[in-house]
């Protein structure tokens, strides 16, 4: 893998974790400090999803690196805990971009 592929894969990763709401947020939903409908976590969790969503299309991704980027595992965790719903139209937006840009992607 080429430093400057690599490097497109360590952007988008750090433009995701940046709003990432796993990351800080949903402790405090499992711990009963934060529902799972707080506005404030709503707030956090939808700008995350356009964050990802703008991710998934930056230059240098490839079908193998834009892998490493699949949110299916976060949004599972996410509904799983009740912050989003399976239905909920920002899941269904990244998760259609996501199969989209991988589609679209250049093969490795």
């Amino acid at each position: 893998m080429g430093t400057q592929d690599e490097q497109a894969v360590q952007r988008a990763i750090s433009s995701i974790a940046q709003s990432d709401p796993l990351i800080k947020l949903l402790q405090q939903v499992r711990l009963g400090r934060m529902k799972p409908t707080d506005a404030g976590l709503r707030a956090v969790t939808e700008s995350w999803l356009g964050t990802y969503e703008k991710a998934l299309v930056m230059d240098g991704l490839t079908q193998s690196r834009l892998r490493r980027l699949n949110p299916a595992p976060r949004l599972a965790v996410l509904i799983d805990v009740g912050v989003l719903a399976g239905d909920h139209p920002g899941v269904e937006s990244l998760t259609a971009a996501y199969d989209r840009a991988v589609a679209s992607a250049p093969a490795d």
